[in-house]
């Protein structure tokens, strides 16, 4: 079985990194990573020939947590179906109870919405998700 090679995702160095370590280039250094967090192996003989890299990198985010750092995440902006922003802008109640909620419930709700292809289909489903908007429950939860 021939050898898959896989390209590393591009990451941004860390600040106070040093310039030995693998994430000093903004990239890991290793040759077999589809994900920046993810090394793939296809034989013994692999981790051997990384292991100073490897015992390195596992160091390093030791390091890392110990010092109770962790990486940032990137906030999404949720974007509303226009039906449900003109309901949230008609509706000052549903409009306090949709804000109120987790971003999980909102991006549930906004799912939802947007599965219809029709605009009727979803005002006759944000009409039907009312109460439960009020109710405090997400839009699968009965």
């Amino acid at each position: 079985m021939a050898e898959r090679r896989f390209h590393p995702a591009p990451r941004v160095s860390r600040p106070g990194t040093p310039p030995s370590s693998p994430w000093a280039a903004g990239r890991r250094s290793f040759p077999l990573a589809a994900h920046a967090d993810a090394i793939r192996f296809t034989d013994a003989g692999r981790v051997r020939a990384l292991e100073p890299g490897l015992r390195a990198t596992l160091q390093e985010a030791i390091g890392y947590a110990d010092a109770g750092l962790r990486p940032p995440q990137e906030a999404s902006a949720l974007e509303l179906p226009v039906e449900l922003s003109e309901a949230l802008g008609a509706d000052p109640e549903l409009a306090a109870a949709f804000h109120a909620f987790t971003p999980g419930r909102k991006k549930s709700y906004v799912l939802h919405l947007r599965s219809a292809k029709k605009p009727a289909t979803r005002v006759a489903r944000l009409l039907r998700k009312r109460d439960h908007i009020l109710a405090g429950k997400g839009a699968t939860e009965r």
